[in-house]
Parts: structure tokens; C-alpha cells; sequence
């Protein structure tokens, strides 16, 4: 392990039946199936990139609500809506190529103090993100409660 290392986590996958796995997560919460979608699976779960997809969504929207919090604001429902390109590498292996992800809040901009502060750092406590751009660019972009795009980021 890294000498900087915080903490560590660990799950635990099983095989049920083709590419059907069950995915624990320990300490008491639920398992959940995976699965890959058909011809090899039969898509009774979330496929791995599904997952992935996710694990980058959910962390940024937590780590926008934890910006928020910072300046005691409440955005009121957040959404978070992300897409991953999936194509071919120079061994033609499929590979997430980028991903993009929309927040959505639901406030107007005008209500939300301090925002210009929030949107310049949320990104940086995205743990999964900040990882995941090492191998691959990952769009964000934040929109209000009337749509108006706040901020759009881009890093690879």
C-alpha cells in the first residue's frame, strides 16, 4: 500500500451463472448483481461500465452537494446524467474513450451563494473522477433549475 494511503476499501465479486456476478460490498449493505448485457450476459444487473458510469456520476454530484454545503447551501434535487463512448483501441479492445456527464440542479443559480467559488473546486474532491481522467477525458457540465449552463469543464 502507498504510504499516503488514507484508508482502503475492498468488495468482494462471486460468479452465479454466466456473466452473472454478485457484488458485496461488506459492512451490512446490500449485494447487487452484475451483469453483461447480451450476446455473453443477459443483462440481469448493471454491466461493468454501467457501474463505472455510476461511481463517476455519484461522485460528482456528492461532491458538488459537499461544495454547496460548504457555504451552507442547499441545492435541492440533484441529477446527474452520465454517458460513456465506448470504441476500439490501436489492439482493437473495447475501451471507454470519454466520458460526459450533465449535473442538474434544481435551484436557480441566483439562489445559490457562493457558486462561482463551488463550481472552480467541486471537481477536485471527486475522488473517482480525479482517478479516471488518468486514462481518459471526462466532461462536466453544471446547468441550474431554469437550464442554464453554469459550468463546463473538461480535463484528460
Amino acid at each position: 500500500m502507498a504510504e499516503d494511503a488514507v484508508n482502503t476499501i475492498t468488495i468482494t465479486i462471486a460468479r452465479q451463472q454466466g456473466y452473472q456476478f454478485l457484488v458485496d460490498f461488506g459492512d451490512s449493505l446490500p449485494t447487487i448483481v452484475a451483469d453483461e448485457p447480451a450476446p455473453l450476459g443477459t443483462g440481469s444487473g448493471p454491466s461493468p461500465n454501467q457501474l463505472l458510469l455510476s461511481a463517476i456520476a455519484n461522485c460528482l454530484s456528492a461532491s458538488l452537494l459537499f461544495a454547496l454545503q460548504k457555504y451552507k447551501q442547499d441545492p435541492g434535487t440533484l441529477r446527474a446524467t452520465a454517458t460513456a463512448t465506448i470504441g476500439r483501441n490501436e489492439a482493437r479492445r473495447l475501451r471507454v474513450k470519454q466520458v460526459d456527464v450533465a449535473l442538474s440542479l434544481d435551484k436557480p443559480a441566483a439562489e445559490l451563494a457562493h457558486l462561482d467559488r463551488v463550481l472552480a473546486q467541486f471537481e477536485d474532491f471527486c475522488t473517482v473522477t480525479q482517478s479516471v481522467r488518468q486514462g481518459f477525458p471526462v466532461t462536466v457540465t453544471v446547468q441550474d433549475g431554469s437550464g442554464k449552463t453554469l459550468a463546463v469543464g473538461e480535463a484528460g
